[in-house]
């Protein structure tokens, strides 16, 4: 057992690295946010998220991040339902194959869906191979969602996943014994017991569904700007580090916003001793 000394020097570097790289970065980015280019306090940056425009954006990129969210959990229920029924044994491999995906870089997955859905990618050149008109799929909110999905859904199975392995497989027999069919066993017991990987889950793919730019920028074309991609341009193209750090405090409110919500979820699901 280490001693408490022990444990704060090893802490210290961790503790070093999260104030210079977090807690420094947001303090400038609500400094820059709350004050004018005078450097004086005020609230009109963050007040331009009423117009038109940012407010459309910002409506536009929950709207998509909360169907990537409801997609991956419906995807990764029935999938983490099929895994858990394998043998013990292949644990090792399928947990190999949630983790592959991970490994590839999100931005060359990104522009290989580009090339997919094109007006002259894969998929129409196959339409057309059977006389069939072409899907105009590219720069539209379901490209944009697909490519959520595509490089999210890990981050939902993963914590489902581990959640439903630990249940016991004898309250699931104690539920068929006592005649319940498959689906009432899922709704009345692996569901209430799943809940933490699901909330799990669920923070892992709305916070950075909601943030993406590059997703949106590529399978978008620029015609449909997210949160994100204005952020971006305020940094980048705009230089205007005042409005584009209030846009960032007003995102963060709601990725706090999705954690304080999580954290309600897992006492009440404790309290009623699920």
């Amino acid at each position: 057992m280490f001693n408490k000394l022990t444990r704060n020097v090893l802490l210290t570097p961790f503790l070093i690295w999260a104030g210079l790289f977090i807690f420094v970065p947001l303090i400038f980015i609500v400094w820059y946010g709350v004050t004018d280019y005078d450097g004086n306090f005020s609230l009109g940056n963050l007040g331009l998220i009423l117009k038109h425009g940012y407010l459309d954006a910002l409506e536009l990129s929950i709207a998509l991040a909360l169907v990537s969210t409801v997609i991956c959990l419906l995807l990764a229920y029935p999938l983490c339902l099929i895994l858990t029924e394998r043998q013990r044994d292949n644990t090792t491999i399928i947990s190999l194959l949630f983790i592959l995906p991970l490994w590839m870089n999100s931005l060359l997955s990104t522009m290989a869906w580009q090339t997919i859905l094109e007006h002259n990618g894969i998929i129409n050149q196959f339409m057309r191979l059977l006389n069939l008109p072409d899907l105009h799929m590219i720069n539209t909110p379901g490209a944009i969602v697909l490519g959520m999905v595509y490089n999210f859904l890990p981050y939902m199975v993963l914590p489902l996943f581990i959640t439903l392995s630990k249940i016991d497989r004898s309250i699931l027999e104690a539920a068929r014994d006592l005649g319940a069919n498959y689906w009432q066993t899922f709704v009345r017991v692996i569901l209430p017991l799943s809940i933490p990987g699901a909330v799990s889950g669920v923070t892992m793919v709305f916070i950075p569904a909601l943030t993406t730019f590059v997703i949106s920028a590529l399978l978008g074309g620029g015609k449909l700007l997210l949160i994100g991609n204005i952020i971006e341009q305020e940094f980048t193209f705009q230089y205007d580090w005042h409005v584009g750090c209030a846009l960032s405090v007003i995102l963060m409110i709601f990725i706090v916003i999705n954690m304080l919500l999580t954290m309600t979820v897992e006492p009440l699901h404790e309290e009623e001793g699920v």
